[in-house]
């Protein structure tokens, strides 16, 4: 997260309304592989375990109204020049509930003329924005993350009904998108520039620090509301003006934010929002290869950030990438084993495995394969898909058609291979993009689960024998975004976090992101670091000799 990737249509075909519940055989554990090798491989006190179904619950969501305290946080119009406006030629784009299929509303259908006319509209604004005093930007950055918290509930909606995820897990990503905001108003004013020690007595060698222009921002639909505060607020904090391409399949969490922002004075042209799907070639081209442009500013996947790279570089603009991901799970034999089952739920399943960040490859030492398996699985039967509107649901949808197309090729390739089919395989029956949650064993090193990125709720397990051979596979791809392993043991702890070939690496957690750490891979998964440090990458750095002293 390769990432979420901006500008793919989901599908509208009909399906039944009603969905059967799961049978045995959709869900049940099939666990006799661990039965054959718990001699040989696991401890006496290895468990089996066989659950008999998940709970899938798949209710209707009535798409009329995203039914908010406040209504008004819904735009179906771009944003440019402080002013909500249309697509020149009227056309619109639609946009879905991933979990029920319904029409949510429409965004303008923006172009090349669009894109050029908000670009415009920030280096207008940058004139004076850009003098603005870092505590100025501090004030209203901090009114923003105010309005952000009085706005949860419904900022955490909107994120479920265009997204799917579970409100619960919304209400997660809505405080992690908050935590930006906060913490780029506190960055805006620790700015600081530098004296340097001059070798000439009669010089004074000052270093500053300044924002660097209009920037483009491009952005995800796994993270609608989060992926735009982590590059907005460094933005806004350094003193820059932007340009915001939001995901099709997302807007509305982008044009909310926008509001907020409105109200909490970020002025008229500081902010701009160009929606689009069919032209998003034509809008990417002008948002990378515009003149007034001097940043991008991109999530998604590394063909498309290649592509944006490239763009960007006849400008020698700056740029910022977080591409694709693949990360590595280890399980030590010396592990707690318990701690890294639930790390394992909480990094693979989270936003139904559409995460960067998420457990792509987990590789399972011998002696405690059995025992991690039979555990998993009994943790991954209790889950309970469908309408993140709903209680008690634990995931939701993939995103569209296409997603549940690539989930699928890669367990069927698995099992070309010869592995174990331990639940899920298949996607499930009704409306909806749903797919069942996925635990695959005896997966080969080189099938494509290993190699290629999943972003689904597929769990794929690999045997290793050696810390060696562990390591050898883990960093046997082109991306590095981010890695985990679990061991108690100290010294290996740092071995293998130092020698991992990623930019983030969890030991003994699931869960790394955060506002305050430089997130950021390695290799193809991305140039530059957001979060902490992530305002370096909005602000040029300025020498001054003072003479004739």
């Amino acid at each position: 997260m390769p990432c979420a990737r901006p500008g793919v249509a989901r599908s509208t075909s009909s399906s039944p309304d009603s969905v059967p519940p799961p049978t045995p055989a959709m869900a049940t554990p099939r666990l006799a592989f661990a039965a054959l090798r718990l001699s040989a491989t696991s401890p006496p006190n290895a468990r089996l375990v066989a659950k008999t179904a998940i709970a899938y619950r798949m209710a209707s969501t009535s798409a009329a109204s995203f039914a908010l305290k406040d209504a008004s946080l819904i735009h179906n119009h771009g944003y440019i020049d402080g002013k909500w406006v249309d697509a020149h030629d009227g056309a619109v784009i639609k946009v879905t509930n991933p979990a029920t299929e319904e029409e949510l509303g429409t965004v303008p259908e923006m172009g090349l003329a669009e894109t050029k006319q908000a670009i415009a509209a920030a280096s207008r604004a940058f004139k004076s924005w850009g003098k603005t005093t870092a505590k100025q930007r501090h004030d209203i950055l901090m009114k923003f993350y105010a309005l952000m918290q009085e706005n949860t509930e419904d900022l955490a909606r909107i994120i479920t009904l265009e997204n799917g995820k579970p409100l619960a897990e919304a209400k997660g990503e809505h405080a992690y998108s908050s935590s930006f905001i906060e913490w780029f108003a506190e960055e805006a004013i620790r700015t600081y520039g530098e004296v340097v020690p001059s070798a000439f007595p009669h010089i004074r060698n000052v270093v500053i620090k300044q924002p660097i222009g209009v920037v483009s921002i491009l952005t995800p639909w796994n993270f609608p509301s989060a992926m735009i505060t982590r590059k907005l607020g460094a933005a806004l904090a350094a003193g820059c003006t932007t340009v915001i391409k939001p995901p099709p399949e997302t807007p509305f969490s982008a044009l909310a934010l926008t509001e907020l922002a409105t109200r909490a004075g970020v002025p008229p042209g500081v902010i701009n929002v160009v929606t689009t799907q069919a032209n998003v070639a034509d809008v990417g081209r002008e948002m990378c290869e515009n003149d007034a442009v001097r940043k991008v500013t991109f999530t998604g996947s590394t063909p498309v950030a290649k592509m944006l790279y490239g763009m960007a570089a006849k400008g020698m603009k700056k740029m910022s990438i977080e591409a694709g991901g693949n990360a590595p799970f280890i399980v030590f034999d010396d592990a707690d084993i318990p701690a890294a089952v639930e790390g394992a739920i909480a990094c693979k399943f989270r936003g139904t495995g559409q995460t960067c960040v998420c457990a792509n490859r987990i590789y399972v030492q011998d002696s405690v394969y059995a025992d991690f398996a039979s555990r998993l699985a009994e943790k991954v039967a209790a889950f309970r898909v469908g309408n993140g509107l709903e209680d008690g649901t634990t995931h939701g949808p993939l995103i569209h058609e296409k997603a549940i197309e690539k989930v699928q090729r890669h367990v069927d390739d698995a099992l070309a291979q010869g592995a174990q089919l331990l639940m899920g395989g298949t996607r499930l029956p009704g409306k909806g993009a749903f797919f069942q949650p996925t635990l695959l064993a005896d997966v080969p090193p080189d099938a494509l689960v290993n190699s290629e990125e999943t972003f689904g709720p597929l769990a794929a397990l690999t045997r290793f024998a050696t810390e060696d051979e562990v390591l050898r596979w883990a960093n046997d791809s082109a991306v590095g975004l981010a890695g985990y392993f679990y061991s108690r043991d100290v010294g290996r702890v740092w071995r293998v976090a130092e020698a991992l070939e990623v930019g983030m690496v969890g030991t003994n957690t699931g869960l790394i992101s955060q506002a305050v750490i430089p997130f950021g891979g390695v290799k193809e998964s991305g140039l530059g670091r957001e979060g902490a440090h992530g305002i370096e990458e909005y602000m040029n750095v300025k020498f001054v000799a003072f003479g004739g002293l």
